[in-house]
Parts: structure tokens; C-alpha cells; sequence
């Protein structure tokens, strides 16, 4: 069985950091590109980072690059994202996502509030 848990949302001032994680389990983790998407209230699902499944590619949506680093951790089936220099506009449930087989496969996300 499929399970993605996310953690390390939380209250954050804006220029703070945050790191969130991401456990997998119920399939063969190192075989597959893990990505992070946000969804902010009111508005559609956007991609945040995407990382191969060695780990030797990652790519960013525009208004994140610079800011956050994502990565993972094959013996440990982790994915993780390393939020930096927060915006009130990062405020947004975090999600993990595989793709297995060509199905998206969600966590049930964990939120991030950025604001003074």
C-alpha cells in the first residue's frame, strides 16, 4: 500500500525558513522522481520542485528557485524541501507526490502559514 506522510508545516514569519518532509513507503522509492506541490486557498495545485530518482536532477517553479532546495534520502525513503526566505505568498498545504505507473499518488499535505 501507497503512503506518503508529510511534516514540518507550521507558523513561520515571513525571511524565516522551514523544513518539510516527506515519508514514503508501499513501493519502490529510489526507482521513482518524487516532487512537492502547494496549494494556497482559493487557488489550483501548482508544481514546487521536482527531484530524478537518483537524485541528480531537480527542477523549480520560477518563484521558488533560489529560495528552496529539494532533496532525498534513498535509504531512508525521504523526500524532503528546504523552504528559505518565506514569503506571505508561500503560505499554501505542502503536498508529496509520486507518480507511479503514470498515477498521481498524494500525501494528505501539511500547511504552511507564512505571516507576521
Amino acid at each position: 500500500q501507497v503512503e506518503l506522510v508529510e511534516s514540518g508545516g507550521g507558523l513561520v514569519q515571513p525571511g524565516g525558513s522551514l523544513r518539510l518532509s516527506c515519508a514514503a513507503s508501499g513501493f519502490t522509492f529510489s526507482s521513482y522522481a518524487m516532487s512537492w506541490y502547494r496549494q494556497a486557498p482559493g487557488a489550483e495545485r501548482e508544481l514546487v520542485a521536482t527531484i530524478s530518482s537518483l537524485g541528480g536532477s531537480t527542477t523549480y517553479a520560477d518563484s521558488t528557485k533560489g529560495r528552496f532546495t529539494i532533496s532525498r534520502d534513498n535509504a531512508k525513503n525521504t523526500v524532503s524541501l528546504q523552504m528559505n526566505s518565506l514569503k506571505p505568498e508561500d503560505t499554501a498545504v505542502y503536498y508529496c507526490n509520486a507518480r507511479l505507473y503514470g498515477i498521481p499518488r498524494w500525501g494528505k499535505g501539511t500547511l504552511v502559514t507564512v505571516s507576521s
